[in-house]
């Protein structure tokens, strides 16, 4: 009896600790200001997919020349992706299809870009979307910038 509570117990109190630093972590990133949620799919092929497969909720923080793209569920305190802007080249913009929907927040629109060569999917709100295409446009003189 005492050793299932004492299992029990240290279950729960792992869980907790868990959750407390997925917490913790959003804070710390979050702490420097500049950030949104961002949902991204990197390596997208030519023809759109609609299935909503190869989605991954994050959050994205503005650092100068760059977006430091986070996953949400990670405790590696660095980001996934790192984003140049003179890099960033904007193909299309759409909106999300068929079982995308249910894959992407609610109010989301989805950035068709190329980084180097590879191209990724970025989903985020209007207001962030309005942001991030004038941080994009925003590009000190003589970088340019591929806004579509």
């Amino acid at each position: 009896m005492f050793l299932a509570l004492l299992v029990s117990g240290s279950v729960v109190a792992l869980v907790l600790v868990g959750l407390f630093v997925f917490g913790l972590r959003r804070r710390l990133i979050q702490r420097s200001g500049g950030t949104f949620d961002c949902s991204l799919r990197w390596n997208v092929p030519e023809e759109p997919d609609r299935s909503g497969k190869g989605w991954v909720y994050g959050v994205a923080r503005y650092s100068g020349d760059r977006i430091d793209w986070f996953r949400v569920f990670s405790y590696a305190p660095r980001p996934r992706r790192i984003l140049e802007r003179s890099a960033i080249e904007v193909l299309s913009r759409r909106v999300p299809e068929g079982e995308e929907e249910l894959a992407l927040l609610s109010d989301a629109s989805i950035l068709v870009c190329s980084h180097r060569g590879t191209r990724l999917e970025l989903a985020m709100s209007e207001d962030a979307l309005t942001g991030f295409l004038a941080w994009l446009e925003a590009a000190p003189p003589g970088q340019r910038v591929n806004v579509a």
